[in-house]
């Protein structure tokens, strides 16, 4: 989620918004959060990587668990029993995990501020402090698992302004989002972009509508 275009947007929103958990999204108290899967998993490869963390490796697989047996119900989440079981993994990890985790380094003399943490200090207080947020997609049928289709949507846009520097009137930026958003919805209904672009100006979209 482009962060730049969701200030005007948020503080008006009352539903859920799936982020990579940056500070300033968090600080929106009248809409519910939910941590981005991919994000997360990420994160964990990297702490795998770099750690060889084993708490880490089993997070990742019960996240990648999860998200697979929720994609696959037509219900879209978990029953009560199933998310009480998984909130019950989810808390045996981390709790086996806390003594897996690097030193934390004594603060230095005449030092201020907080005192540096390693990444798989950051992730694991992250996980544990934001509990609900990351298994929201697995209790609301609603709530996905990731944001990505959110930033792919915005990315070409973000892309054009980068490019052109920005857009010269709003007429055309509105011409932009909108033809863009036909061509994303047609592309998420499997049609190749030139075909719903011809779609468009021979009128066939509206035949196949009856309209």
């Amino acid at each position: 989620m482009a962060k730049e275009s969701v200030y005007s947007t948020i503080p008006r929103y009352g539903g859920v918004i799936i982020h990579d958990c940056w500070a300033s999204y968090l600080s929106y108290d009248q809409c519910c959060h939910g941590l981005c899967g991919s994000h997360l998993l990420r994160e964990l490869t990297f702490v795998i990587d770099a750690n060889d963390s084993a708490w880490a490796a089993n997070m990742k697989r019960l996240l990648q668990e999860t998200c697979a047996i929720v994609a696959k119900r037509q219900s879209k989440r978990l029953t009560g029993n199933e998310y009480k079981n998984l909130q019950k993994r989810y808390r045996n990890i981390l709790t086996r995990g806390a003594k897996q985790l690097p030193p934390i380094p004594p603060r230095q003399n005449g030092k201020r501020g907080r005192v540096a943490k390693s990444d798989a200090h950051n992730l694991w207080e992250r996980l544990k402090k934001h509990e609900t947020a990351v298994l929201l997609f697995a209790r609301l049928s609603y709530v996905p698992f990731t944001n990505n289709r959110a930033e792919r949507d915005l990315r070409m846009s973000k892309v054009k302004q980068k490019v052109s520097g920005c857009f010269r009137t709003r007429k055309h930026a509105e011409a932009y989002c909108r033809i863009s958003s036909y061509l994303q919805t047609m592309a998420n209904q499997g049609y190749n972009p030139l075909v719903a672009i011809q779609m468009a100006f021979s009128g066939q979209l509206y035949a196949d509508r009856g309209e």
